[in-house]
């Protein structure tokens, strides 16, 4: 296997596929390569997992050559992928397969992009992926059925349960739970309540294991504005207004909450 990227989504795959044998990362810079290597290292050592030189990150794109199953997993944005499909192109097996962890974006027109429709698939994991048992596979039309049967394969590889589910925006899980958290971010600004009780409230009430808000800023709230706009749902203005201060959740340090 191996993962085009170097973000918490690509540490963290990179991370379990360490347990089961060799992964391929290919990370965009220098500083990228260094971050990466850091924390899949953290992320191995927090699952007490002992993955013995099992993770390669590098550079050089030819670092995914010889791979049978390669995952992009960058921002989401279509035209940075496509590209990223592009530059890939020469150095993936024909019969490689490869997919993309997007979570809100078209599969159908990332797999045009990608040159190989009949040999992709969308693969949505669930950060931190250590943790997030549940895949979301999305296979375009052109979607053979081995490539189905090979990403099915991969899950249970990798110890997550796979569902398969429409390539409609969002697919099921962000779908349902985006317009539910933004409605959090609106009953906190109408009410005045402060981020702490309404996280508190539906932690202790309803039994989430992470309130709304902080949820928001686990995700990124950047991330989650562009997961609203591809849903077609409305992104509250407290969340355009961190992003504008720069306060993108815990990545950042500060979001709704400060880390």
């Amino acid at each position: 296997m191996a993962i085009a990227g170097s973000g918490a989504i690509a540490c963290g795959l990179a991370a379990v596929a360490a347990t089961q044998g060799h992964v391929a990362v290919f990370a965009r810079s220098e500083g990228s390569c260094d971050k990466a290597g850091a924390k899949v290292r953290a992320l191995c050592e927090r699952m007490g997992a002992s993955v013995n030189g099992n993770v390669v990150i590098s550079r050089d794109p030819a670092v995914l050559e010889g791979a049978t199953f390669v995952i992009e997993a960058i921002a989401e944005d279509p035209a940075a992928k496509a590209e990223l499909f592009r530059r890939l192109g020469d150095h993936l097996a024909d019969d490689a397969v490869l997919a993309t962890t997007t979570s809100s974006l078209p599969i159908g027109e990332l797999a045009l992009a990608s040159g190989r429709p009949d040999r992709f698939v969308g693969l949505h994991v669930f950060n931190p992926v250590p943790k997030m048992d549940l895949i979301e596979l999305a296979f375009p039309d052109a979607a053979t059925e081995v490539t189905r049967g090979r990403a099915r394969a991969l899950c249970v590889a990798l110890g997550k349960t796979a569902v398969e589910v429409p390539d409609t925006p969002g697919f099921v899980v962000n779908r349902l739970l985006f317009p539910f958290l933004f409605d959090a971010v609106r009953l906190m600004e109408r009410t005045g309540l402060d981020a702490e009780a309404v996280d508190t409230c539906m932690r202790l009430g309803a039994g989430h294991p992470m309130g709304p808000l902080a949820l928001l800023d686990l995700v990124g709230l950047d991330v989650s504005a562009a997961i609203g706009r591809t849903i077609g749902a409305d992104v509250p203005t407290r969340i355009q207004e961190l992003i504008a201060e720069g306060a993108l959740g815990r990545k950042t340090g500060r979001g709704f909450h400060s880390y």
